[in-house]
């Protein structure tokens, strides 16, 4: 399992992006993107799907956080791609029923291998000091659509912004940590396709 790692580096006119993942870590997250609130919730996110990330990025943050955000998704659902090769032996599934305070959310995955996102969050502030709040639909997006996975979250209480995000990126942690953990129960492909 040592072995479920990948790096992953994509640059473009508008930003630089280098990242390493461990799937089987330790929850170790070592970040440096300029963009401080990204950074706290995927410091959450590895602490609590036990991952760790070495992550180096840049972007064109003069103009906003936008290009950058959707970048470190992007990066990221290809790493958990490649570190989890044709899947054989994982659980597949995982979810999480996270509370925060005030919010409960709910994060389920299926790493099918077919991308979508159901994004059911009303979130009531539109900005975390300078972080536009509507990017973490388009981070999430931008992950699924690299990892090959389903992903629903919802909303199912709160109304402070940041505890809704938070719970969120605690819960992803929680259910991709379920998801991609290997289970001795399964042999081969979790699928009765044989591909995933």
């Amino acid at each position: 399992m040592s072995g479920r790692t990948a790096s992953v580096s994509r640059k473009t006119a508008e930003t630089s992006v280098e990242l390493h993942l461990a799937v089987d870590g330790e929850g170790q997250a070592r970040l440096s993107c300029g963009v401080p609130f990204l950074e706290h919730m995927l410091t959450l996110f590895c602490q609590h799907g036990f991952f760790d990330i070495s992550l180096a990025a840049e972007g064109d943050l003069p103009v906003d956080a936008h290009h950058l955000v959707e970048d470190i998704g992007l990066v990221l659902g290809e790493a958990f791609s490649k570190a989890l090769g044709d899947k054989a032996g994982i659980g597949r599934f995982g979810s999480a029923l996270l509370p925060m305070d005030d919010a409960l959310v709910m994060v389920a995955v299926d790493f099918s291998g077919r991308p979508y996102l159901a994004y059911d969050l009303l979130l009531p502030a539109a900005r975390l000091g300078t972080f536009e709040t509507e990017l973490v639909e388009e981070f999430l997006r931008a992950f699924v659509n690299k990892a090959g996975c389903t992903l629903h979250v919802r909303l199912l209480a709160g109304c402070n912004t940041h505890h809704i995000i938070e719970a969120l990126f605690k819960g992803l942690g929680r259910a991709l940590d379920a998801a991609t953990a290997i289970d001795p129960r399964v042999k081969g492909i979790p699928s009765t396709k044989g591909l995933l």
